[in-house]
């Protein structure tokens, strides 16, 4: 899929995740969801191919040699390394209503976004307080997870802590190119000139948009607007609308 750190082909074996350092030997053994996943649900046979990737830039290629009950073990063929994607890019994503954050998680992931920072926008209605803003956090993570896996993702995309404005505002000082979304922007999305290296971050406001206040913190802090085209999109696809924009005009598409 377009997007990937990598120049993988589009179709392939199915790719799972392990932690860092368990793709160092010759076999690795999935066990727990993965296993699960694999034996139980893909319902892997042995001399199937199936890759493997430690969601931090070690891609392998494997074999399955052995498979039990919820556990699947594979040999491992060919190991490579994919260095960090640059530019990269972050998505500061205004908390949306209902489902519609772990859409635009899903979506992001697929395009290529590396990293996405939820933001309590002043208009957003979501608000994560207490344990329910821990399982959403949680909900962004594991939807990030399942997609950089079925997109074949050598790295595995950060879900930041939620930042609030002020924090936001750290960030867009801190990166090399930040843009906010706006409708009524006069400059056009694929005009930007874009850094080759650095952080790009792209600010995406709630369905009531960005008030006036957030609007001149960020820019205060360097930001600049840009709008996408004649229509409006919501909040849960904006951003992997306009990731896709940017990422086609780097090396990286």
């Amino acid at each position: 899929m377009a997007g990937m750190e990598s120049p993988s082909p589009v179709a392939g074996p199915p790719l799972f995740l392990v932690t860092p350092g368990e793709l160092s030997g010759q076999a690795v053994t999935l066990t727990g969801p993965e296993g699960h996943h694999a034996a139980a649900v893909r319902r892997l046979r042995s001399g199937e191919r199936a890759d493997v990737s430690d969601g931090a830039g070690t891609l392998a290629e494997g074999v399955v040699t052995a498979v039990g009950k919820d556990s699947v073990t594979i040999e491992l063929r060919a190991t490579r390394a994919v260095p960090p994607p640059q530019p990269r890019l972050v998505v500061a994503q205004a908390l949306p209503k209902g489902d519609r954050g772990e859409l635009a998680v899903e979506l992001m992931t697929e395009v290529g976004v590396d990293a996405v920072v939820p933001w309590p926008a002043e208009r957003s209605i979501t608000r994560w307080q207490g344990e329910r803003g821990e399982r959403a956090l949680a909900k962004w993570r594991a939807t990030a997870r399942e997609a950089a896996k079925q997109s074949r993702r050598a790295w595995l995309p950060e879900i930041a802590a939620p930042a609030g404005t002020a924090a936001l505002a750290k960030r867009v000082s801190a990166a090399a190119c930040a843009i906010v979304l706006e409708a009524d922007a006069a400059l056009k999305l694929h005009e930007l000139t874009l850094p080759a290296e650095g952080d790009i971050l792209l600010v995406v406001g709630p369905e009531g948009g960005i008030s006036p206040a957030e609007r001149a913190a960020l820019g205060d802090a360097g930001a600049i607007e840009a709008r996408l085209g004649p229509t409006v999109l919501r909040t849960s696809t904006a951003g992997a609308v306009a990731g896709a924009t940017l990422l086609s005009r780097t090396a990286r598409w």
